[in-house]
């Protein structure tokens, strides 16, 4: 029987972080996940999209995490996305009045997506963009990305990430806009067009 040093890194076998799925649609979405904006709000724009295998084939048990800050560049840090009733434990919903920032959004049976939120604000040197994080069939680990918005040239050229990207690459991480608070973003997991995908040590 051979020891390993757990006290080491480089002596662990890597182990998945959970089950390949498909198995999102049970527990993890839920009712208004992207219903991110308040109700009302003028600043209100709509994010959406199909996730694509890698060839090319939308994917309709996938899902999409979204985090923005808000339009001033403020990270939120409100509760209250998914607030339960305390004496039943049943889910209530977004209160409608309150931005956290974060929605959770399963694919449909075409692979599509779609989510109301805030156009986020500039954070530092970061052009405005909101961070994603892609669950789907076949992956061990989640994936992340960005979603940044068209109008935002002057903003990119500085952006310490999309700045050391050649324009093909940096392109699948740019919305497309028809200036009407309207977006679409796809993300492809594979091939031809892949999303930049990002690495978090």
């Amino acid at each position: 029987m051979t020891k390993i040093d757990t006290g080491r890194p480089e002596t662990v076998l890597p182990t998945p972080s959970h089950t390949v799925g498909p198995f999102y649609g049970h527990a993890l979405p839920f009712p208004g996940g992207g219903d991110i904006a308040p109700l009302g709000h003028p600043d209100t724009v709509t994010v959406q999209g199909y996730v694509y295998d890698g060839a090319g084939q939308p994917l309709p048990d996938a899902f999409v995490e979204l985090w923005g800050a808000d339009p001033e560049g403020r990270v939120p840090v409100t509760d209250g996305s998914m607030r339960r009733d305390p004496a039943s434990g049943g889910f209530l919903g977004r209160n409608g009045v309150e931005f956290t920032g974060w929605g959770r959004i399963q694919t449909d049976a075409n692979g599509h997506w779609s989510a109301r939120t805030l156009r986020p604000g500039a954070r530092g040197r970061s052009a405005p963009c909101l961070s994603v994080c892609v669950f789907a069939r076949g992956l061990l680990v989640h994936l992340f990305t960005r979603i940044y918005f068209p109008e935002d040239t002057a903003a990119h050229a500085v952006d310490p990430l999309l700045s050391g990207l050649d324009e093909a690459r940096r392109g699948t991480l740019i919305a497309g806009g028809d200036g009407t608070g309207a977006y679409r973003f796809d993300i492809r997991l594979q091939g031809a067009g892949e999303t930049v995908f990002l690495e978090f040590r």
